[in-house]
């Protein structure tokens, strides 16, 4: 179980860094699903004596929604659109890599400060969450398209679990079915909003939106 453990947090660290790296919306889109997914089996492994009907429960239903229907209800607002790369961010993509890197130094550097849970994975995970939060804030900041940015949202959502995590796995449980209600609602009503940017500009560009005037005399 050891081993799995580290497996699913190098994972999650490489997917933060593929993520940055990566143009097509789509393989984002696929990338942030496997990551939420991968982290809704991580408390069952690393305590493989959680067999109680609540850890398998949330554990289900997060990888149903971080797998399956955020990507669903993102396919689905990406089907009549024609952009499917982010061409122009505002942070290069070898620039963006580069930022990854920090994040993850200094997500090291921080949980080896932190005091925490005295338990075998805690600093590790604790390192991978916090850089997932602030690749998660990176992408939302640095990439011009309304889609991209909500992946952004979700990837900080899984940094988040990841940090409730390491500290605690009852807490971390509570916490993301709180959190994972949020996401739902906000991948719903963004995944409407691209749709009408898309009608109205026809394209997903965010920075579009300061176009808009007040037309009112």
């Amino acid at each position: 179980m050891k081993v799995w453990v580290v497996f699913i947090l190098v994972v999650l660290a490489l997917a933060n860094l593929l993520l940055l790296g990566t143009s097509r919306v789509r393989a984002c889109v696929r990338i942030v699903a496997f990551q939420g997914a991968a982290l809704g089996l991580l408390p069952l492994i690393a305590w493989p004596g959680a067999t109680g009907f609540r850890p398998i429960f949330i554990a289900f239903v997060t990888v149903a929604m971080k797998g399956v229907i955020f990507p669903w209800f993102l396919f689905r607002a990406m089907r009549d659109m024609t952009v499917r790369r982010e061409v122009e961010p505002h942070v290069g993509y070898t620039l963006s890599i580069v930022a990854g890197l920090a994040f993850l130094g200094l997500g090291a550097w921080l949980a080896s400060r932190a005091p925490a849970p005295a338990f075998e994975f805690s600093t590790t995970a604790m390192s991978v969450a916090l850089a997932t939060v602030l690749t998660g804030l990176f992408v939302i900041v640095s990439r011009r398209m309304a889609l991209t940015q909500l992946l952004g949202y979700l990837m900080l959502e899984n940094g988040i679990f990841a940090f409730a995590f390491s500290l605690d796995i009852d807490a971390g449980l509570l916490v993301e079915m709180g959190i994972l209600l949020d996401a739902f609602f906000a991948v719903l009503v963004m995944a409407v909003a691209i749709t009408h940017i898309h009608r109205s500009f026809d394209a997903i560009d965010s920075s579009m939106l300061s176009s808009l005037k007040d037309t009112r005399s």
